[in-house]
C-alpha cells in the first residue's frame, strides 16, 4: 500500500485501535471485497452509502453534509482488480484529501460541481461489470447491478468491536446525564435538546429521537417529539452514530413512585428481554427470534404483544440491519451487534448488545440506575428500570 493510516485511534486521550490493527483491519475489508467481487463476476463496486463507505474505511471516512441522507460528498469504487478510488466534485476535494482520505490509499478522482460523472467514469475505471449500493440515487444507473454488502459487514472484527465499546459506553453516559437533568415542565423538546449537547459534546452524531412524556409513552409505540410538557413521566428513547457504527438505548424517569401496572410492565419486558438474549446465538434465524419473543410475551401474562411493535434485531452500520419478523430467513452470527426493544403498553427496555463468542455483553449498560435482574435458563440478564425522582 502506497499510503496507509498513519496514526492511532484515540478518543478521551485512550487508544482504542494501534495504527498496526487499523491497516490490519483495512486491508482484511479490501480483500474480502475483492474476492466478493470475484465471485459476483463484478469488475467493480459502486459504494456510496454512508454504512458501506463507513465500513470499508475502518470508520475513517465521514462523507455525510447533509445529516438525514443516506449518501454523502462522494462516491467509493473498489475494483475486482484491487484498486480504490474517491470520486467527488473539485470544492469537496481539499477537505476530503485533509480529513478523510488522505492517509488511505484511495485515489482521487475529480469532476466539476456541475458535472457528475460518477457512474460513467467509475464504469470506465472498472472495466467490465459494475455493482452499486445504491441503483436510483441520482444518477444514471443503466447497466449498474444493485448489491447489498451488509453480509460482508455483519460479522464485526476486533478493532470494530473497540470503536463499539466506546461508543456504547459515552452514549448511555449522555443519557444518564440528561436523564438526570429531567425536570417536570420541561418539554419532549427540551428532553431532546439535553441529551442531543450531551451527544454532540462527545463527537457523536444523533440519529433517532423518540421522545415522549405521560401518556403518550402509554398511547403511542414510536412516540416522536412533539412537545409536551413533561408532568410525571419520561423516556429518553434515541439512536446515535459515530465511525459509521449505530447505537441504541432508551431510559425513563418517573416523579414519584410509578404505578404498580407500570413497574410490573417493565418486568415484564425485562423477561422478554431476557428471552431474546438468551434465544440471540451464531445460527439462529429471524424467524426463531419472532417466535422466541413471542411465546415470552405470552408467558409474561401479555399475548399477542409483539404484534403492536416490531422487536428490534441486529444492528452494526445501520440501526437496525434487520428485524425479527415471522418468516425472516437473516441469521445470526458471531461478533455481531443486537438492539432489541421489547415493549408492554408503556414499559420498555432496550440496549445494545455485543454476541462475541457466545457471551452477550451489554454495550450501554447503565449500573448507576435502577436495574432489573431476568432469568432464563439459569442465565440472568439485567435491563434498565425507571429512575425515579
Amino acid at each position: 500500500m502506497s499510503k496507509r493510516i498513519g496514526k492511532s485511534l484515540v478518543a478521551n486521550g485512550v487508544t482504542l485501535v494501534t495504527e498496526a490493527a487499523w491497516n490490519a483491519e483495512l486491508d482484511a475489508k479490501h480483500e474480502r471485497l475483492v474476492e466478493w467481487l470475484k465471485a459476483q463476476r463484478l469488475a467493480g463496486v459502486l459504494i456510496r452509502r454512508n454504512e458501506n463507505v463507513a465500513w470499508v474505511t475502518g470508520g475513517a471516512v465521514e462523507l455525510r453534509v447533509l445529516t438525514p441522507c443516506e449518501t454523502g460528498v462522494a462516491s467509493l469504487l473498489v475494483t475486482a482488480a484491487g484498486k480504490r478510488y474517491y470520486l467527488t466534485t473539485e470544492n469537496e476535494a481539499p477537505r476530503l484529501h485533509d480529513e478523510e482520505f488522505g492517509a488511505l490509499d484511495f485515489e482521487p478522482v475529480l469532476f466539476p460541481w456541475y458535472a457528475d460523472d460518477t457512474v460513467a467514469t467509475a464504469a470506465r475505471l472498472a472495466g467490465g461489470p459494475l455493482g452499486t449500493d445504491t441503483p436510483g440515487a441520482g444518477t444514471p444507473t443503466a447497466g449498474l447491478t444493485p448489491v447489498n454488502l451488509y453480509p460482508l459487514r455483519a460479522a464485526l472484527s476486533e478493532t470494530e468491536i473497540a470503536r463499539y465499546r466506546w461508543l456504547g459506553r459515552e452514549t448511555a453516559d449522555a443519557t444518564v446525564e440528561a436523564l438526570h437533568q429531567v425536570e417536570p415542565g420541561l418539554s419532549e423538546y427540551d428532553l431532546e435538546a439535553m441529551t442531543a449537547a450531551g451527544l454532540l459534546r462527545r463527537g457523536i452524531q444523533p440519529s433517532v429521537y423518540l421522545y415522549a412524556v405521560d401518556e403518550r409513552i402509554l398511547k403511542y409505540k414510536h412516540a416522536v417529539a412533539r412537545g409536551k410538557r413533561l408532568k410525571q413521566y419520561g423516556m429518553l428513547n434515541l439512536c446515535a452514530r459515530k465511525w459509521g457504527l449505530a447505537i441504541s438505548i432508551t431510559r425513563f424517569v418517573h416523579f414519584g413512585a410509578p404505578p404498580a401496572e407500570l413497574a410490573s410492565r417493565f418486568e415484564a419486558a425485562a423477561q422478554v428481554n431476557a428471552a431474546l438474549l438468551n434465544a440471540t446465538r451464531a445460527g439462529a434465524t429471524s424467524a426463531e427470534l419472532f417466535r422466541v419473543a413471542r411465546a415470552a410475551y405470552a408467558a409474561q401474562g401479555f399475548p399477542g404483544e409483539e404484534r403492536f411493535h416490531h422487536q428490534g434485531g441486529a444492528t452494526g452500520y445501520w440501526e437496525r440491519e434487520w428485524v425479527a419478523t415471522p418468516q425472516g430467513a437473516e441469521v445470526v452470527v458471531n461478533n455481531q451487534a443486537f438492539a432489541w426493544n421489547p415493549s408492554i403498553r408503556g414499559g420498555k427496555v432496550e440496549d445494545t448488545v455485543l454476541l462475541h463468542d457466545g457471551v452477550i455483553e451489554n454495550l450501554t449498560a447503565t449500573p448507576e440506575l435502577p436495574v432489573i435482574a431476568a432469568s432464563v435458563e439459569g442465565s440472568t440478564y439485567a435491563a434498565a428500570g425507571v429512575l425515579v425522582k
